[in-house]
């Protein structure tokens, strides 16, 4: 894509909200840091420092900005940023992927759940994206369940599919296809 993308505020179920970055966020963007895991998988940076902090925010803008995804800022019923959610620009105008995590002190509330399906559902709806795929760790069980509770299916397992530090990990192919139709 080309031209800069608007990210756009969406609401979920439950209450949860979806936004774009601000510099605001920061303290969301020191707690995932601190989390053994997102920082593995994500550009969160880990160890935290203010400026990293800025510059991943920043990253954020940028995507959008540079017209390669859509990231956004889960946030709770109580106003409080609890994670991000992402659609990201493929070659094939009619594709995308999508990715999720949510901080420890979000978690258990339904927060991913809500984003996710928020997310696709307008990616079909108002981007008319035909295919959405997210790529999810066979020991992740609860983005497992995540994924396939916002009707996304199980395709196969993709060897070596994840670069995640120190190499590449194995991982689900999950797909939402067909997204343009209902049902």
């Amino acid at each position: 894509m080309e031209h800069p993308l608007v990210v756009p505020e969406l609401a979920a179920a439950g209450g949860f909200t979806l936004r774009p970055w601000r510099l605001t966020d920061l303290p969301l963007v020191r707690e995932a840091a601190a989390d053994e895991y997102i920082p593995l998988i994500t550009t969160v940076p880990s160890p935290y420092t203010e400026p990293e902090g800025i510059a991943f925010v920043e990253r954020q803008w940028g995507r959008a900005t540079t017209g390669t995804g859509y990231p956004f800022v889960i946030v709770a019923p109580d106003g409080r940023p609890v994670g991000n959610v992402g659609l990201w620009c493929r070659p094939e105008p009619d594709r995308a992927s999508v990715g999720y995590w949510v901080a420890a002190s979000g978690r258990g509330h339904g927060a991913a759940l809500a984003a996710l399906r928020a997310v696709a559902d307008w990616a079909r709806r108002d981007r008319g994206l035909t295919r959405l795929e997210l790529h999810v760790e066979p020991w992740n069980t609860a983005s497992v369940r995540t994924a396939e509770r916002a009707g996304f299916r199980r395709e196969r397992l993709v060897r070596d599919g994840v670069r995640i530090a120190p190499g590449y990990r194995d991982v689900f192919l999950y797909a939402r296809q067909d997204a343009c139709q209902d049902g």
